[in-house]
């Protein structure tokens, strides 16, 4: 099915929509890898953001459940210039595109990914929506808000290592399984809290302890 996508600048790209076909908005932003769209999908700092992939061929290894860096996809739509529906590896679970229907996501394929990501290095992150229908006036008066308490945990969760030389304390704005496994396997004690656990006092000693997570963290920290 036709798909268009809108810019805030007032371009418009025609392609094939893919996944969960329903209207959807965002910022607009690019990733250059390869690989790695399986974590690129379920990273929590791309919430609210429709990802635009600038390497041409997406979804010839299939998702993965095991090389997702959260429980769900986090972005708000996504981009590739020419979409495998049929990959090939062991590990292969699913498609791409069964993968993005089942967790509620637009798509759109055949577009020049190439002349997106220029656009966006040139002119910076801007709204962007994928439609079904044909643009007329696309209307861009939203606002992404409060993506960090979409991401954060609910409750808080730890990791108990034997002879741990070291705890630390995490303040989940996105945090990515990879993190996580990664302190573990270095032998790290670890907990992790809701973001809106931590105290006005502390947020200026926290700030210097804050690793990757949701876009402009800081906004939600200190109200600037």
């Amino acid at each position: 099915m036709n798909a268009y996508l809108i810019l805030e600048n007032g371009q418009v790209f025609k392609g094939k929509s893919f996944g969960y076909e329903k209207e959807t908005a965002g910022e607009l932003v690019f990733t250059t890898g390869a690989v790695g769209y399986i974590e690129t999908l379920t990273d929590p700092s791309f919430a609210g953001q429709i990802v635009v992939q600038a390497f041409p061929l997406i979804g010839n290894y299939g998702m993965i459940s095991a090389d997702a860096e959260s429980k769900k996809a986090h972005v708000a739509g996504y981009i590739v210039r020419n979409l495998c529906d049929v990959p090939s590896n062991f590990r292969c679970e699913t498609t791409l595109e069964e993968y993005l229907k089942e967790q509620g996501i637009m798509g759109i394929c055949d577009i020049d990914t190439r002349q997106l990501t220029k656009i966006i290095r040139e002119e910076g992150v801007m709204k962007a929506k994928i439609t079904l229908e044909e643009p007329k006036n696309a209307d861009f008066n939203f606002e992404i808000t409060d993506k960090v308490c979409d991401v954060s945990c609910e409750e808080i969760l730890s990791i108990e290592t034997n002879d741990a030389d070291l705890t630390v304390g995490i303040l989940d704005l996105g945090m990515l399984k990879s993190m996580a496994t990664t302190l573990a396997g270095k032998g790290v004690k670890w907990a992790a809290k809701n973001w809106s656990s931590i105290s006005e006092s502390k947020v200026g000693r926290a700030a210097k302890e804050v690793w990757k997570g949701v876009t402009k963290p800081f906004k939600w920290l200190t109200g600037s």
